[in-house]
């Protein structure tokens, strides 16, 4: 089954926004270490259904990733509120509660993450 148009649109854009993100590196340190929030969603990529869907199962490569970004509570949101999730589709109000969905144990529960807190 082939995706739609307007989908394999909308991956196309993020995966040019990621390429064009990777040349605005910046020497300091940021949430996310060296690494700007929009190349590390990039790794957020099999949570991308599940970003825009409540009802989504999250993959186990997702949960996976999830679970080391994670272990970073301001890295992880600032990968879901960066400016290449939300031209991807990604929707801040459902990717936060992704964590949850996933089960994980560890997750950094009433943490902040702009107008939203992980549930």
């Amino acid at each position: 089954m082939e995706a739609p148009p307007t989908k394999r649109m909308r991956v196309i854009g993020f995966l040019l926004l990621l390429g064009v993100a990777g040349f605005e590196w910046v020497d300091g340190a940021g949430e996310c270490g060296r690494n700007s929030p929009d190349s590390q969603a990039l790794k957020l990529i099999p949570c991308a259904s599940a970003a825009r869907d409540g009802n989504a199962v999250p993959s186990g490569s997702c949960c996976a990733q999830l679970k080391l970004l994670g272990q970073n509570p301001s890295c992880l949101c600032a990968v879901m509120l960066s400016n290449t999730a939300k031209s991807s589709g990604v929707k801040p109000e459902v990717a936060i509660t992704i964590p949850k969905r996933c089960s994980l144990a560890d997750r950094p529960v009433g943490y902040k993450c702009g107008a939203y807190t992980l549930p």
